[in-house]
């Protein structure tokens, strides 16, 4: 009985140190993996979060009420443009302001494009990236380059598409890393050369998802605006009027008579036909005027003489 006590006693404190060990085991792999596994989706998932703080444990600007962007709550992702028509005496001389403006607010000028043209002057077209937490300055400071023609503005919620990419980003990480261990296991070619494959696109898939997210933290940090300037023209002095002389005389006759002599020509060639057939019409009138009277006695019944003698015959027998 002692020795059985003693047996049984021994198992038990073998199998609670194993239990305990296991335990122990699986509170540090969760612990460390956050670190390991799980560094690229705390990464991916908290993009916004990770930007709030700075190294060091310091809170970056706009962590605490707003996210760095002109008027948007923390948490709030906005893509902002605006587009802009200025009316300037000094095209050289806005775009200039406009690329100062950018480059204090932390920006940058990302397209520019400038032409002249003998009739409307020079016009130029300067496209900004700007921070959005200087957002409304920098459009207040181009604004006032001169007279403004027109101005749109565009401010469009994107937190939703922020958030399912991130969330995408996360699973698809978790993917990665789960084909990865399938790999570290596999002991089979076949099996090896399968998980390649597997691999492969799972990583192509979170790359371009790494790459969404990307250009929407670009344009919800910078917002756009479009700048287009027009150069004034230079208004020309109207010259006074001076008195009239001979050549100016001269030269208003001049022009008076060809003009006359031009409507004549055109007044002639309106008459032309209807005074041609006006001809027409006279010359057949002429040709069967000269016609009728040769036929007129040859249609009669008897000569003069033979008519006078007839009528002395009439008188005689009465």
């Amino acid at each position: 009985m002692p020795a059985l006590a003693a047996a049984l006693l021994t198992a038990s404190l073998a199998l609670a140190g194993c239990s305990a060990g296991g335990t122990q085991d699986t509170a540090s792999k969760a612990v460390s993996r956050p670190a390991g596994e799980r560094g690229g989706q705390a990464d991916g998932a908290g993009t916004e979060a990770g930007d709030a703080a700075a190294p060091g444990g310091t809170a970056a600007p706009g962590a605490q009420g707003e996210d760095g962007r002109s008027g948007t709550p923390a948490g709030v992702h906005v893509i902002r443009t605006a587009e802009l028509t200025v009316r300037v005496e000094d095209a050289r001389k806005a775009l200039a302001t406009a690329r100062t403006a950018a480059g204090n607010a932390g920006g940058l000028v990302q397209d520019e494009v400038t032409e002249r043209d003998e009739d409307s002057g020079v016009t130029s077209r300067i496209v900004l990236r700007v921070p959005g937490a200087s957002y409304d300055a920098v459009l207040s400071e181009l604004a006032g380059t001169g007279t403004l023609l027109a101005r749109k503005a565009k401010a469009e919620d994107v937190t939703d598409q922020v958030v399912d990419v991130e969330s995408r980003i996360a699973s698809q990480r978790v993917s990665v890393a789960r084909v990865r261990e399938l790999m570290d296991r596999a002991t089979k070619l076949s099996d090896v050369v399968a998980l390649e494959g597997e691999l492969s696109s799972r990583q192509s898939a979170l790359e371009a998802l790494l790459a969404q997210q990307a250009s929407l933290k670009d344009r919800t940090t910078l917002a756009t605006i479009t700048l287009e300037l027009f150069e004034n023209q230079p208004v020309e002095k109207e010259r006074k009027a001076e008195d009239p002389g001979f050549l100016d005389a001269l030269g208003g006759g001049w022009d008076a008579l060809l003009a006359t002599l031009r409507w004549i020509g055109v007044v002639l060639g309106a008459v032309l036909p209807f005074a041609a057939v006006l001809g027409a019409l006279f010359l057949l009138w002429r040709l069967v005027r000269r016609l009728l009277p040769a036929a007129a006695p040859a249609a009669g019944p008897a000569d003069p003489a033979h008519a006078a003698e007839s009528a002395e015959r009439g008188r005689e027998e009465d």
